[in-house]
């Protein structure tokens, strides 16, 4: 749909009425040019929720700024604690592996779409949603965000190690990577009994985890050298069944092939017109009274315009012309 034409800002306003919820993420002011800001919006339509979506709001010193994912990860201290420590080799910030701002962003939106849908119900007032990848990023920082502004301590970057808990990290064993995560004394003093250590769990320096985080740089390099001695496999094997916290370290392939994974349906197949044989990632919502169904595979461009267009009560002619003229495609 064309914005820059009467007649795509027509549709926009039309469409907007029988809607609940609009969507956007122009950069601030942008759709004030095509009168389809949200103070207009709500003007003709009061019981619409509008969300927007920016990289740093519709007010503030940035707000006019572009605003990416990977620049919200660095500005928004998530880049400064991960990745390996700074003295280690590799040391320095990194970005997630996937576009978590952007993604957390997403799903906050979401409830407060939800949220705005209940006011609206009880209220009849719609109103306008001003989400920005920034705040949301300085959000999701969670404890670490806690613990600074209630210490004044700034966390740094711990690689695959926890800040408070050891042994909480990455081990490699003989044949593969696994997860440790020992929670308290109690899993620590099975670890050393299944490591055939255990007189690890009575040393003074280990027995307790503020003991074990004050001496993490003598335990550490004696925990790897043990588990360097077994197969993932077996580690994993022997701890769960004592109940220890751990994990294997898939790749994607194997984290979709894991049998957990295929029991609870992570992959769905689904019959697309360009790919028969399409495997998309399944919802991760049970919902027990309104499961999550597969009707549809995802439309190609443009699939459903004439479709919802005629839902609206636009007639034949008039999606004819428009698309004629170049407002719709």
């Amino acid at each position: 749909m064309d914005l820059a034409t009467a007649e795509g800002q027509a549709i926009v306003r039309k469409l907007a009425g029988q809607v609940d919820v609009l969507v956007e993420n122009f950069k601030v002011g942008d759709l004030a040019r095509y009168g389809l800001d949200a103070q207009s919006l709500l003007a003709e339509h009061p019981g619409l929720v509008i969300c927007s979506i920016t990289g740093f709001g519709q007010t503030g010193p940035y707000a006019e700024r572009a605003g990416y994912d990977y620049a919200v990860q660095g500005m928004g201290g998530l880049m400064s604690v991960t990745g390996e420590r700074d003295d280690l080799p590799g040391g320095g910030p990194q970005k997630v592996g996937v576009a978590v701002s952007d993604l957390f962003t997403g799903l906050y939106a979401t409830v407060a779409i939800l949220a705005a849908l209940r006011h609206r119900d009880a209220t009849g007032q719609g109103q306008l949603i001003d989400m920005a990848l920034l705040d949301t990023q300085l959000a999701m920082l969670a404890n670490l965000g806690s613990n600074y502004l209630c210490s004044g301590q700034v966390p740094g970057r711990m690689g695959n190690a926890h800040q408070n808990i050891v042994p909480y990290q990455t081990f490699e064993a003989s044949d593969g990577y696994l997860i440790l995560a020992v929670g308290n004394d109690r899993q620590f003093a099975k670890f050393c009994e299944i490591a055939g250590r255990p007189d690890w769990a009575a040393d003074v320096r280990f027995a307790t985890n503020a003991e074990r985080v004050r001496h993490r740089a003598v335990l550490v390099p004696l925990l790897e050298d043990a588990v360097r001695q077994r197969p993932r496999a077996d580690w994993l094997a022997a701890l769960e069944a004592a109940k220890v916290p751990c994990g294997s370290i898939n790749s994607i392939a194997e984290a979709f092939e894991d049998p957990q994974a295929r029991f609870r349906g992570a992959v769905v197949p689904m019959d697309h017109p360009l790919t028969p044989d399409l495997r998309l990632v399944a919802s991760p919502m049970k919902l027990s009274a309104t499961p999550v169904s597969y009707r549809h595979p995802p439309p190609l461009l443009g699939q459903h315009s004439d479709e919802l267009l005629r839902e609206a009560g636009c007639s034949v002619e008039e999606i004819t012309n428009w698309r004629a003229a170049g407002v719709i495609s």
